[in-house]
Formats: C-alpha cells, sequence, structure tokens
C-alpha cells in the first residue's frame, strides 16, 4: 500500500490507538511494523489469530503478559561478549516468567472451550529456562542489587566492608564527641568526599587539626578534612570496595555467560512473546470498539453492517451499511457539504486497510470484505501556492499517480470528483474518469455535487446512487448513508425553509432545464419512500421483537407451571408415603403386642391372619415416582446423541452421554462414575458446547466456571483451612486444573505449616512448592495435582 494512501485514511491513528493496547515494547513494536497485505491467505492467517484472541479474552477475562521486557539489544551484547548490568539481567528473568505464565495459562483453557490452534502454536514453543531465571532471581534482589549470597567471597568482602565502616564511624563520632575537637568542627557531622570519610572543620584550625584536606566550601570558611586515625581504616575501606568491584564484575561477566549460552531460546521467546501480544493488543482494541474479525470473500463483494468510523467517539459516530456485489462495482454518493460524504469515503478505505492489516473492524456481525490489491484514495484539498497547483489541479495530480497503478482488483475513492473547474468540464471528466476506472475491473466509491454523476450511475448497470440524509425540516445532516437513492441539492428547500420570497424561488426553478426538475423530483419521490419503507421496517422489527419477548415468556411460564405441577404431586405423594410410614409403625407395634398376646392363647389367633394384615398395611404405602411424562415428551423430540448433556433423572444429577449402548440405552458420564441409563430415564438440556469425542472416551472433563486456580485461606485457623482444601482439591480435580495455589500469607507461618502438613499425605498431590516471584512467595504454596 501507497504511504500517501494510508496518511490520507489516517490508517496510523488507528495503530497508535493499537499500541495502547499492547503491554509491552515487543509488542507496540509489532504494530508499527504492520501494513496491510494483498495476500488472501496471509490476511485470513492474521484475522484467525484475532479472532483466537478474542475468544481468549471471553473464555479468560484478560491474559497475563506483564512482565515483558526489550531484552533483544542485552542479547546481542551478550552474543559478543559484553557483560550485562544488573537490570539487564532482571529484565530477562523477568520476561523468562512471562512466557512462563503465559504458556500455564493457556494451557489452562480447556480443548472443549476453545482449540486456539494459533495461540497454542505460539506458546507451546516458548522455552521455560526456569535454570536460568533461578540463577538470576538467587543472585540478584528485586532492587537490581547483587545478593550478598552470590557467592561466598562477596559475603566475605561484604561483611569486611562493613566491619571497616564501623570502626570509621566509630572513631570519628568520639573526635566529634571530644571537647577538645569540638570548637574546631564547623558541624558535627560525618560526610564524604572522593570516597573517603571526612569531618568538616573551620579554616582558622587547619594547622592544629591533623590530617588531608579533600575538598572545602565555596566560602573557603570549611575545610574538610580526613583526620590522621582513620586515613589507614579509609584505605582498608577503599581496598575492600575495589575487592567488591572485582567480585561483582565476576558474578555479572558469569551470569552473562549463562544468558549467551541460551541466546537461541531467548531470542525465539521474545518473538512469540511479540506475537502473542499483538495477537491480544488487536482483540482487546476489537472488544474496546465492539469490532468483529470481517468474513473475507473472494468475489470482491463487500457488505459492511452497522459500520463505524474508529477514529470518531463512539457517541458521536453515525454507523452505515454499505453493500457492493460483483455486479455493482461503484457507489456514487451525493449530499450536502459537512453531510458526511468524505467520513462514508474514509470508513470504507479505512476498514478495508484494518482487514488486510489483521485488525478487528467496528461493525456488526457477518459484515464481509474482500482482500484489495491496492487502495487508493484521493480525499482532500490538494491546492498548494508552494508547487503553483489549484485545487482541481492538485487532485488531477492526484488521479493522474491512481490511474497509473490500479488493476482489476483495486480499492478508489475519489472524493468530490470533477471539483475545482468549470462545472460541465468537470462532470464530464468526472463520467470519463468513472467509466475508465470502472472498466479496468476497480471497485470505485466517489463524492460529488454534480447532478450529471447521478445520471450516470442511475443509468450505467454496475454503478449505484447513494446519498447522505439531510433534514429540511431541521437544516442538519443526519449522516445516515442511503444505498439507493440520490442526493438532493437542497437549495430550495433551505431557501424556503430560511424565509427567502417564493416567486424568487419559483423563478429560479424556471432556470432549470426539465430533465434537471425531473431529476429532482425523482429524487424527492425516492426519499419519500425510502423513508417510509425505513419507519415500516422499524414497525415491523419492534413487533416482531415484542412476539418473540412474549413466546419466551409463555414458554417460561409454561415450564415453570410444569415444574410447580410436579412438585406439587411429589410433595403430596411424600406426605402421603409420611402418614402410611407413621401407621405402618404404629401397626408393627399393635402386631408385635398382638403375637405376645397369641403366645399366651394360641387358640385365639392365627399367625397368617397376622401376616396378611401386615400386608395390607404394606400395599397402602404409595410408590414414589417423579412425573415423566415432561422428560418423555421432550426427549421424543430431541434425538440424543454423543456429547449431549443430560439430566439423569434416577440419580438427579446432570451428565454428559459418552457412548450409545442401543437404541434405548446410552452409557453417561456424571462425575467419576459412569452409568447405563435407559433412555426414559433422561432428560435431554441445552448444551453451552457441543464436544466431539470418541466413542469409547475414558473420561470427560468439565471445567466449572465456579471453581478458580487459587484459593484464599489468609485469616482462617488451621481447621478449619484443611477443611476447606479438602473440599477444593475435588472440585479442582473435576474442574481439570493440574495446578492450583493456596494463598495462607506469610504471617507467623503456622497456617503455611498445617496447609503443608496436610498435602504431604493427602491422595491427589502429587507436589508442592512455595510460590516463586510473581506468585506471591512465601505466602503461597502451589500445588500440581495428580
Amino acid at each position: 500500500m501507497e504511504q500517501w494512501t494510508l496518511n490520507t485514511l489516517e490508517f496510523n491513528h488507528v495503530k497508535e490507538m493499537l499500541k495502547q493496547q499492547a503491554s509491552s515494547l515487543l509488542g507496540k513494536e509489532k504494530v508499527d511494523e504492520v501494513v496491510p497485505s494483498a495476500s488472501l491467505e496471509e490476511v485470513k492467517e492474521r484475522l484467525k489469530a484475532t479472532a483466537e484472541g478474542m475468544d481468549l479474552l471471553r473464555l479468560k477475562g484478560d491474559v497475563p503478559l506483564g512482565g515483558i521486557r526489550q531484552i533483544g539489544p542485552s542479547i546481542r551484547r551478550a552474543k559478543i561478549g559484553g557483560i550485562l548490568t544488573e537490570s539487564e539481567l532482571l529484565d530477562i528473568a523477568s520476561t523468562l516468567a512471562a512466557g512462563r505464565k503465559l504458556k500455564s495459562s493457556l494451557r489452562q483453557v480447556e480443548i472443549e472451550q476453545a482449540t486456539l490452534p494459533i495461540l497454542r502454536g505460539y506458546t507451546e514453543q516458548i522455552e521455560s529456562l526456569e535454570h536460568l531465571e533461578k540463577t538470576i532471581e538467587n543472585a540478584i534482589d528485586d532492587q537490581g542489587v547483587v545478593k550478598d549470597q552470590a557467592s561466598s567471597i562477596l559475603t566475605k568482602v561484604r561483611h569486611s566492608i562493613t566491619r571497616i565502616r564501623q570502626k570509621v564511624n566509630q572513631t570519628l563520632n568520639q573526635m566529634l564527641r571530644s571537647s577538645h575537637y569540638q570548637k574546631m568542627m564547623q558541624e558535627a557531622i560525618i560526610t564524604q568526599r572522593y570516597d573517603r570519610y571526612v569531618i568538616p572543620v573551620k579554616q582558622e584550625y587547619r594547622q592544629s587539626f591533623g590530617g588531608i584536606v579533600h575538598d572545602q566550601s565555596a566560602s573557603g570558611a570549611t575545610l574538610f578534612i580526613e583526620p590522621e586515625a582513620v586515613v589507614q581504616l579509609n584505605n582498608q575501606l577503599r581496598e575492600q570496595e575495589l575487592a567488591e568491584e572485582k567480585e561483582l564484575e565476576r558474578i555479572l561477566a558469569e551470569l552473562t555467560g549463562k544468558v549467551a549460552e541460551e541466546t537461541e531460546w531467548l531470542e525465539q521467546n521474545i518473538a512469540i512473546l511479540a506475537e502473542v501480544d499483538f495477537i491480544i493488543a488487536k482483540a482487546r482494541f476489537g472488544y474496546a470498539k465492539k469490532a468483529v474479525c470481517p468474513i473475507i470473500t473472494t468475489d470482491f463483494s463487500m457488505q459492511l453492517k452497522k459500520a463505524r468510523h474508529p477514529l470518531i467517539p463512539s457517541e458521536q459516530v453515525v454507523p452505515i451499511d454499505v453493500e457492493m456485489g460483483e455486479n455493482q462495482k461503484a457507489i456514487i454518493v451525493t449530499g450536502p457539504n459537512t453531510g458526511g460524504k468524505t467520513v462514508t469515503l474514509k470508513t470504507i478505505g479505512l476498514l478495508a486497510l484494518m482487514t488486510q492489516s489483521g485488525f478487528p473492524i467496528p461493525a456488526e456481525e457477518e459484515s464481509m470484505m474482500p482482500v484489495y490489491s491496492g487502495v487508493f484514495a484521493d480525499i482532500g484539498d490538494e491546492q498548494s501556492i508552494e508547487q503553483n497547483l489549484s485545487t482541481f489541479s492538485g487532485h488531477l495530480t492526484n488521479i493522474i499517480r491512481i490511474l497509473k497503478q490500479i488493476d482489476d482488483q483495486s480499492l478508489v475513492l475519489f472524493d468530490e470528483l470533477g471539483a475545482g473547474t468549470d462545472p460541465t468540464e468537470g462532470a464530464a471528466l468526472a463520467i470519463a474518469i468513472l467509466e475508465h476506472v470502472m472498466n479496468k475491473g476497480c471497485t470505485v466509491v466517489a463524492t460529488t455535487h454534480y447532478s450529471e454523476l447521478k445520471l450516470f450511475a442511475h443509468s450505467h448497470p454496475r454503478a449505484l446512487n447513494a446519498s447522505v440524509e439531510f433534514d429540511v425540516e431541521t437544516l442538519r445532516p443526519t449522516y445516515r448513508l442511503l444505498i439507493g437513492v440520490p442526493g438532493r441539492s437542497n437549495a430550495f428547500a433551505i431557501s424556503s425553509r430560511l424565509g427567502l420570497p417564493t416567486q424568487i424561488i419559483d423563478e429560479a426553478k424556471k432556470q432549470l432545464s426539465s430533465e434537471e426538475n425531473q431529476l429532482e423530483d425523482m429524487i424527492t419521490s425516492l426519499t419519500a419512500d425510502r423513508k417510509k419503507s425505513e419507519e415500516d421496517r422499524r414497525v415491523a422489527e419492534r413487533l416482531h421483537q415484542e412476539a418473540e419477548h412474549l413466546y419466551k415468556e409463555l414458554q417460561q411460564r409454561l415450564h415453570l407451571w410444569e415444574e410447580e405441577k410436579a412438585q406439587i404431586r411429589e410433595k403430596a405423594r411424600e406426605e402421603a408415603r409420611l402418614i402410611v410410614s407413621k401407621a405402618q409403625r404404629e401397626a408393627e407395634e399393635v402386631l408385635k403386642q398382638l403375637r405376645e398376646w397369641a403366645k399366651e392363647r394360641p387358640q385365639a389367633i392365627k399367625e397368617h391372619q397376622l401376616i396378611e394384615a401386615k400386608k395390607r398395611l404394606g400395599e397402602a404405602v404409595p410408590e414414589l415416582q417423579v412425573p415423566r411424562k415432561i422428560q418423555t415428551d421432550s426427549l421424543k423430540k430431541h434425538k440424543v446423541e454423543v456429547g449431549d448433556d443430560v439430566f439423569v433423572l434416577r440419580v438427579n444429577q446432570k451428565g454428559t452421554v459418552v457412548e450409545v449402548l442401543g437404541k434405548d440405552e446410552f452409557q453417561v458420564q456424571v462425575g467419576f462414575l459412569k452409568m447405563k441409563v435407559k433412555r426414559d430415564e433422561l432428560e435431554k438440556r441445552e448444551s453451552t458446547h457441543k464436544a466431539t469425542m470418541p466413542k469409547a472416551t475414558s473420561s470427560v472433563k468439565r471445567k466449572s466456571d465456579d471453581v478458580r486456580p487459587e484459593l484464599d485461606l489468609r485469616g482462617q485457623m488451621v481447621d478449619e483451612a484443611i477443611l476447606e482444601i479438602d473440599k477444593y482439591l475435588d472440585d479442582a480435580i473435576l474442574a481439570g486444573y493440574k495446578q492450583v495455589s493456596l494463598i495462607h500469607g506469610k504471617g507467623t507461618g503456622a497456617l503455611r505449616s498445617g496447609v503443608q502438613d496436610f498435602l504431604r499425605s493427602h491422595p491427589s498431590i502429587k507436589s508442592f512448592r512455595l510460590g516463586s516471584q510473581g506468585e506471591g512467595g512465601s505466602g503461597v504454596t502451589v500445588a500440581e495435582l495428580r
């Protein structure tokens, strides 16, 4: 694409908006580098990656990309033998940690939820290099200071430095407190000059105060003297500081060497992180602008639904609908100045550039865009005093440049075609240019004021008229684009509304030719018809929505009524069962007493009579059955297949069909259990997803939206925490997590010890560890599940 076209359509402004959504400099650089592509396959791949990013944001809310640094220059310096600084090494460790978290985050998204082949393909190539990350973190603290424990030599040297400094300060403090020296001090403080500890002494006491003068005040009244008593100590201190510097240089060189060994993997990691950050930035931009990834067409048809210019605030922008098919290669837009014609041109051109860059476009679902070989725009006033070019000359210079580059797959945008010269000649030239471009096979959108171009679009089989609407009542444009209706000049209507005498307006109309009057009459009629049809359509849509709402409400009420009826019936059966059970227990007591009485009087009553009486009592207990008419009717209407979500009436639980065993028998997964269920014991439910699975699946994982990958235990007693952990681990296993985090805080360490003691003996725990940098440190225990 030509840079002047990108500038004209303000494509770089869109890129700046996109950069604000990137998490790292790497991602921002990728945004800077992107240019619209003319390759159909490349554009499809770019949009597919963007769509995956939007799916991921929908599932995860956001993606952890914090901590990514621009470590490319550091890697290159390590390659050629340079020594990296502490901050550069920390940036490398931070970037490695960010890559590891990103990889883990993608793995937590179930395949059933979203396949994400492009994003998974990227993140699975990230090399964790955890050993390098830990080595750097063990040697350098969060403030970028090499730790004492980085080496035994450094530990010894720093202890020695601390000891000598204490001696120096002790000696100098004794001097400051001494009555002999107090009168000589300008101020009772210890300071440094040129890395030597000194004290401020008055100028007049120089001869009586021994030591080395290192500096003096601006007035000369104060001398900064290193007393003889600390000269030797300062020398020792300097020697140890030099030893520290040498050891620090050795440690940094050693760490740099470890980085140099992994430069190939590090370069691959940052390339992947940059690409993923770029994809997620596009996705965030899409959500912020309520944008979609358009469908790519191959026949150069375009359909933009409720398209909006991305640089106009959402509360001000007026959406437009644009449709161009294989047989409609040109749209001629007419209408008043400041009515939105140029915005329409820029919207179409800018959305084409965004599509071919892989950006989501602010429009509604099912919008379609082709992939153009080039987008060319002549928009704006090209008048130039320096080059002695008029507006007409400036436009014509651009048009000539465009005509030299276009082909049958180009999109060409002309603003005010033929303007700036004699109207008759300008209109003739505009028609000739349009015919030439259309004969080339290009897609053309042009704006104009000329009535001749309205007639041209009306009579040409591959051209369409369009206009930006103008409300004569309010004398304001509505900025709506009307396809198929040419724009009126509205000069007479506006003049009338503003109070110009009627006789002047009538006289002006007589000056128009009969063809021009017919054209204006035709436009007026079309505008009125269009307005009426729009109103009818809005009424029809409103009635349709009301009918749908009423239908859904009635369905819901019917369902609730059926459920309530079933509950009332079940409640009545339960009450009856309780009454009869109570009577049965009382009868058992009576029978027991009768048997005892019969033993005393065997001739009075027979055993079989007792059994018969008990049997009659037993038959009085009603059989409990859940009404299944609703479920059976529902099942007859819907075919049950593998992967369907169902409700198992026998156990009152939800499950998933994993295998069809026969015509009326299915194998259903309920939690960890598989069970054979008859068809009339199943109720098919609306599935939130339709997973494709093989016939004999060993297990079905379902991630619950209610189970999070971490459990906060802070503030709990150990016994309370253990009960909660036990239940949470079962839920986490069912949700399919491989790793969870238990947040217990640092505190006294009692809760952490209790949690870890419990995890050691838990059968579901494979291993556990304290959280690393960025995971909460010693305040979090990270457990790996079996």
